[in-house]
């Protein structure tokens, strides 16, 4: 999808619970099912560790310091959220806000995740959904909330206070009144809601139910949809299961995107948009008048091509905000000149020659430009860690927006005699991976920046 397209998101993902989730059998959502157990070796993607520690280290050490206070299970979990919440914001226009369901399991962890990527001053709030648990706990109190965390992309964000007032109990308009005693104007009627939202969870026998393992009330999502976005404005919700985000947007008037992994959710889509009463029914002659009156006159049209993007792949944000900026160590304090010396010797080959960590291609030093890995653009860092050394025409091509990884993709496509040697412009990326970590525990290096401050 396009960078900045999208004004609101509001999404139910996993939470992490160490189990898996089965749909009622008898159920329309029969046969829908997710696995909530996380594997640091089995699903993190080494794409998502070079993403994070090249760009956003502080994201990064988060996720680390979770593998390390409390598994490797919530560290995979965490890195497969950091990543798409990541593209996420890059999908927000300036304007737009995202609402993260999510629960004790993993909240604390989360919160870190969404301050690192959309800045904690643009946390709004901590909105709890109190359902009232009937269960006892027999060794602690009942659990009966959920979390969700609200983040605008900037400044300005859309919060349309007027349209979810509370009622005042007296059911009275109040007014103001002037330093003479005259009437003023009237106050709404109604006050700001709280950040506790008491409503009860779907039971089984909920008109609406349809059978998803963690389906939320459409009532939920109604009132962060009316706060947060305007009519005609396009909603998404990256983990849509049985549609309740959609069918949401849709009875309020707004355009939306569901995904999901569940291979018949756009049956579900279909379903309880007819269910619901927003998509017509079959044309006869006796329904021929009543068409008129829903949206969707006609089937759904799907398909299986993925939507490809217009904008040239503009990232189109800024870097994501510094909580703040960490102190340097001593191996990072090296000028160009320092920083190119040490590239060249790693990135030097059994032959002599300087291999471009973009394209394989072997060169003279005189040839080779220092680059970042990861740009600028995207909170790219400027110490060696992120440096590399590139032939003139793969810095050309890398310009301001790619990463290193981006660049190499699109050597490939583009023109597919360019990419000379992939596997040696990657181990020319590793060797220097592998000096930078030689730096950092010389102990030599230490002494020598001490003594010089």
């Amino acid at each position: 999808m396009n960078s900045e397209t999208v004004d609101l998101i509001a999404t139910d993902p996993p939470f992490n619970k160490s189990r898996d989730f089965h749909a009622t059998p008898d159920s329309l959502a029969a046969g829908a099912s997710f696995q909530d157990r996380w594997s640091w070796k089995r699903d993190v993607h080494e794409t998502w560790i070079d993403q994070l520690t090249d760009g956003h280290k502080n994201l990064y050490l988060a996720i680390e310091n979770a593998r390390k206070l409390h598994s490797d299970s919530m560290g995979a979990y965490l890195c497969y959220m950091a990543v798409r919440l990541i593209a996420m914001r890059r999908l927000l226009k300036p304007t737009g806000s995202i609402y993260l369901h999510c629960d004790p399991t993993a909240s604390h962890y989360l919160k870190m995740l969404m301050d690192a990527i959309f800045g904690v001053k643009n946390f709004r709030n901590e909105i709890v959904w109190y359902y009232k648990n009937a269960s006892r706990g027999k060794r602690s109190f009942a659990k009966g909330h959920e979390h969700l965390f609200w983040y605008s992309k900037s400044k300005s964000y859309t919060f349309n206070l007027e349209d979810i007032l509370v009622p005042f109990e007296s059911g009275m308009t109040e007014w103001r009144y002037t330093k003479g005693g005259q009437q003023g104007k009237p106050v709404p009627k109604g006050k700001t809601p709280d950040d506790v939202i008491e409503m009860p969870a779907l039971n089984a026998m909920a008109k609406e139910r349809y059978g998803y393992p963690t389906q939320k009330p459409l009532e939920l999502y109604h009132k962060i949809i009316k706060a947060s976005s305007n009519e005609g404005d396009l909603v998404l919700d990256p983990f849509c299961g049985c549609a309740t985000t959609c069918v949401a947007a849709e009875r309020l008037g707004r355009q939306w995107v569901g995904i999901d992994i569940w291979d018949k959710a756009q049956d579900a889509v279909v379903e309880r948009m007819e269910s619901e009463g927003l998509k017509a029914p079959k044309y006869t002659r006796r329904t021929k008048k009543m068409r008129s009156q829903f949206l969707f006159a006609d089937e759904f049209t799907f398909t299986s091509k993925l939507p490809e993007r217009t904008d040239d792949e503009k990232v189109a944000v800024a870097s994501l905000p510094t909580l703040k900026r960490a102190q340097l160590e001593p191996w990072q304090r090296m000028s160009n000149a320092e920083m190119r010396a040490v590239l060249e010797d790693a990135q030097t080959n059994e032959q002599g020659w300087i291999v471009c960590a973009g394209c394989g291609r072997e060169l003279e030093a005189p040839f080779m430009e220092l680059d970042h890995i990861m740009p600028k653009a995207e909170s790219g860092v400027d110490d060696i860690s992120n440096r590399i050394l590139l032939c003139g025409p793969c810095n050309l091509r890398k310009s301001d927006q790619k990463t290193l990884n981006g660049l190499r993709s699109e050597n490939k496509k583009k023109e597919i005699d360019w990419m000379l040697d992939e596997e040696a412009a990657i181990l020319a990326q590793r060797k220097a991976k592998n000096r930078v970590i030689e730096l950092r525990n010389d102990a030599s290096l230490t002494m020598k920046f001490k003594s010089q401050s």
